[in-house]
């Protein structure tokens, strides 16, 4: 396993993480979900991703009871929630001090665990003054609750206040973001958050390096049962595939999947290769319904160093004639 610093924190998280957005509570059973914890943390992952909203708080419940069973030295790996999204009533939505107080709260029971390594707010919320998420931060933070605080999702305009409010008050800034990165969906990471990797020192630890499966070439030939498109509640994404594929998104997954043999490799484990080889990002968060699915996106580290100048050139050139589209 591959470790990098968490912008330019002292904490050091393994390069690619493990998460379990859709999965956990839901789309896999227990012993599947058991079984890719184990493998991840053998591999060396550190980090483990989750959040109040995934399957109504069921996600944190299994991923706590699994890390009790296992046991492991609570200084070995690193946990996380995002708070946003923790029910129906007013005050259990947003980024209020007192949902934000209550839902670590709430994720530390669910997970067993004394502290959160990571947490972060999972969208701007533009009914709470960002001062007041900020204080509340630091609150947890000074309680011991939480360790690092950051945004997920956020724009550069509404992490840049958080941190000036932050400084300007002496409370803990943000210092990580968890964005949407892929292949397809690029712009936020390398561009519009360029100026706040050096100027404040922000960590990305990035979801979706497979575009929520596109980017496997699974769906080139329909959609499986049971895969993650085929979730009745994830229309969005099955209408965001059906957009890409209108507009000749298969040809070009065609293209890449030619690249990555070149390697040795297959599609997926290019496609998250490619996310690492971005010296910005701190981890690429992992999901996966299957054990041999996980095995074989870990493996995408053995071909970092073979994406050389040449190779992303080729990559680019494949992916140029998407560069208009709105993904």
């Amino acid at each position: 396993m591959l470790y990098r610093r968490l912008g330019k924190s002292g904490l050091k998280v393994s390069a690619l993480s493990f998460g379990s957005w859709v999965t956990f509570g839901e789309q896999v059973g227990n012993s599947v979900a058991e079984s890719c914890l184990r493998t991840a943390y053998d591999a060396g992952v550190n980090f483990f991703d989750n959040a109040e909203v995934y399957a109504g708080g069921q996600s944190e419940e299994v991923m706590g009871g699994i890390l009790s069973k296992f046991g492991w030295a609570r200084d070995t790996y690193l946990v996380s929630s995002k708070v946003f999204w923790g029910g129906d009533t007013p005050t259990q939505i947003g980024l209020s001090r007192k949902h934000v107080i209550e839902a670590c709260h709430a994720a530390l029971k669910r997970l067993r665990v004394d502290y959160l390594d990571l947490y972060y707010c999972h969208r701007p919320d533009p009914e709470t003054p960002i001062e007041e998420t900020v204080r509340a931060m630091d609150t947890l933070i000074q309680q011991g609750k939480v360790l690092y605080w950051g945004t997920s999702e956020w724009s550069a305009q509404e992490i840049m206040e958080a941190y000036s409010v932050a400084r300007q008050h002496h409370l803990t800034p943000p210092t990580m973001e968890q964005p949407r990165y892929n292949m397809l969906y690029k712009e936020r990471v390398e561009n519009e958050y360029a100026r706040l990797y050096e100027s404040i020192g922000l960590g990305a630890t990035t979801f979706s390096p497979l575009a929520a499966g596109i980017l496997t070439g699974k769906y080139n030939d329909g959609i499986p049962e049971g895969s993650r498109l085929s979730i009745k509640r994830l229309d969005f994404l099955r209408e965001r595939w059906d957009r890409l594929k209108e507009n000749g998104l298969v040809p070009v997954l065609e293209i890449l999947e030619s690249v990555a043999n070149k390697i040795g490799a297959d599609l997926p484990q290019l496609a998250i290769a490619w996310c690492l080889k971005n010296p910005n990002v701190s981890s690429v968060i992992l999901g996966a319904s299957k054990l041999e699915q996980l095995e074989s996106n870990l493996a995408s580290l053995q071909f970092l160093d073979s994406l050389d100048e040449e190779l992303m050139d080729e990559i680019n050139v494949a992916l140029s004639p998407l560069k208009e589209l709105d993904f």
